[in-house]
């Protein structure tokens, strides 16, 4: 039986995809039994964030809007990328304000990994007592409507996998011990 061992990166290259943001690195490999492998990363911004949202009355906060990838409207969690020299917790609290124009009380709970074959770390937080404090403040390629739903609703679409974050869905609901609802 083999046993797992790191591979020595050799090279490694990129190229920009359409959308210039998205970008594929490729990897070539020295594997632990000396043979040689390429491999396709995907790069999509390094690290992101998204927030489990509840408001004091215990309703969830997402954001609906359309989704690219699988073309479809879906109510997800706020969330985006992480800047450079931000931190996620301080993304957290600006991708809540910039999407939604609510805010609350924000704690880190943990991250992720978008893929095996990805680069991007993908980081959750839980923001408490959200209210609305402002005006959304909407990058100019977002057309994002705040929503509210019960947390038996947002379960649910979780257990259906009706968003694209529903491992950090869970992540963050499991952190809030509110998976027993």
């Amino acid at each position: 039986m083999k046993k797992a061992a790191p591979w020595k990166l050799l090279t490694e290259s990129e190229s920009r995809g359409p959308a210039g943001w998205m970008r594929i690195i490729t990897r070539k490999y020295e594997l632990p039994n000396g043979k040689i492998s390429d491999w396709d990363l995907l790069h999509g911004g390094g690290r992101t964030i998204a927030t489990l949202c509840l408001t004091p009355d215990n309703k969830v906060l997402l954001v609906r809007q359309y989704r690219p990838g699988p073309g479809l409207i879906l109510d997800e969690m706020p969330g985006g990328h992480i800047e450079d020299g931000e931190s996620p917790l301080d993304a957290a609290r600006r991708e809540l304000r910039e999407e939604s124009g609510w805010d609350g009380d924000v704690e880190l709970v943990g991250s992720t990994w978008l893929s095996a074959a990805a680069v991007t770390q993908r980081f959750v937080a839980i923001a408490r007592n959200c209210r609305k404090v402002g005006e959304q403040e909407e990058d100019e390629d977002e057309y994002i409507e705040p929503i509210t739903k019960s947390l038996d609703e947002f379960i649910e679409q979780v257990r259906t996998g009706k968003m694209t974050d529903t491992d950090l869905a869970y992540m963050a609901l499991d952190h809030a011990g509110l998976l027993s609802k």
